[in-house]
């Protein structure tokens, strides 16, 4: 079996580079919103690593399958699982988490009802040859002569050397729920662990109002703050969260927002829970109630259902926005796109 190493990453850029200003020129391709995967063949046992080193394998049985029939010898190949549901057919985020599940039955039952697509974007060894060391235009055609007539559930994603294409994808696959674009240097060797792609993900900013906050796991300062935005009934709905404060921010935003915070007839901080996951199980989710009087700004990427997908970033307060104001109407309306066409 093939030692699988950690994944080469991207570091965010704000716009499309320009190929010519990188040595050797950039490979453009979808940003594919899943599980980062590597998945190991070695002729009779496959083996499906995460981007934490986690294994995936147990939780994507017809993934192993699919490989073991499709694949057509010998190889690690780097890529992304992902979940598609809808029509027009758009990645479902949602789907795709429900897979990591404790219970073999439930993993199975999912599997059947709701399964997985792995989309390949790299090629680390073929046979005994390893192509890490090897350019990626080189490994990039490895890959494709691989996958030549490999049906669903394995995808080869779709490449461009063109700026005006990868610019287009950006604005368009969006409604198929992908995040955005990654560049990546076609006389680059794979390296991982190391941030030597770059990612261009959507930029928008909303104006929301604050919730509560959530102590630090150290246990002193805030860890990060919960908002909220009022939907077309009036009612205030949970959004999402922003985090990442320095030290000292997090200690001062605790007696910045000491005057919001809501309190008993004994005089006690109300506090809170949010829901919990599959994720959070073992995590504190309680949180501080504060009254929903102040807005500020946050820069986001994406929406999905009602919620940010990400955590957002802090931005600026806004003093001169009344919360009421602060609506799901603000946000901008992604056009859906059917998967199929990015697939194609």
């Amino acid at each position: 079996m093939y030692e699988i190493p950690a994944p080469m990453l991207a570091k965010s850029v704000p716009a499309i580079p320009d190929p010519a200003k990188t040595p050797g020129g950039l490979s453009f391709e979808p940003k594919w919103d899943g599980f980062r995967a590597l998945i190991a063949w070695d002729g009779t046992d496959v083996e499906i690593g995460s981007r934490g080193a986690k294994p995936l394998t147990r939780y994507f049985p017809e993934l192993v399958a699919a490989c073991r029939a499709l694949l057509p010898e010998p190889c690690l190949i780097d890529g992304e699982i992902v979940v598609a549901a809808g029509d027009p057919a758009r990645l479902q985020w949602e789907l795709l988490s429900q897979r990591i599940h404790p219970a073999a039955s439930r993993v199975r039952m999912l599997s059947e009802t709701t399964p997985a697509m792995f989309i390949a974007f790299d090629l680390l060894a073929r046979g005994e040859r390893d192509l890490q060391p090897e350019p990626f235009r080189l490994r990039r055609a490895q890959l494709e002569d691989l996958l030549d007539g490999v049906p669903a559930p394995i995808h080869i994603t779709r490449t461009t050397g063109e700026r005006a294409l990868a610019e287009r994808w950006l604005a368009l696959f969006e409604g198929a729920g992908l995040d955005g674009v990654v560049a990546k240097p076609l006389d680059a060797p794979y390296a991982p662990g190391k941030r030597t792609m770059f990612k261009i993900k959507h930029a928008r900013t909303a104006d929301v109002v604050l919730l509560g906050y959530r102590v630090h796991k150290s246990g002193s300062g805030v860890g990060s703050l919960l908002l909220g935005l009022y939907d077309e009934t009036g009612e205030l709905q949970s959004v999402g969260g922003a985090s990442a404060f320095s030290d000292a921010r997090r200690l001062e935003l605790v007696d910045e927002l000491a005057p919001l915070v809501e309190t008993d007839a004994a005089g006690h901080a109300v506090t809170g829970q949010t829901d919990r996951s599959r994720f959070t199980a073992s995590k504190d989710t309680s949180f501080v109630r504060l009254r929903p009087e102040r807005v500020l700004e946050v820069r986001y990427d994406q929406i999905e259902g009602r919620r940010f997908r990400h955590t957002v970033q802090f931005d600026r307060w806004r003093p001169d926005r009344d919360p009421r104001s602060c609506t799901y109407d603000q946000l901008e309306q992604v056009a859906a796109y059917d998967l199929a066409d990015v697939l194609t």
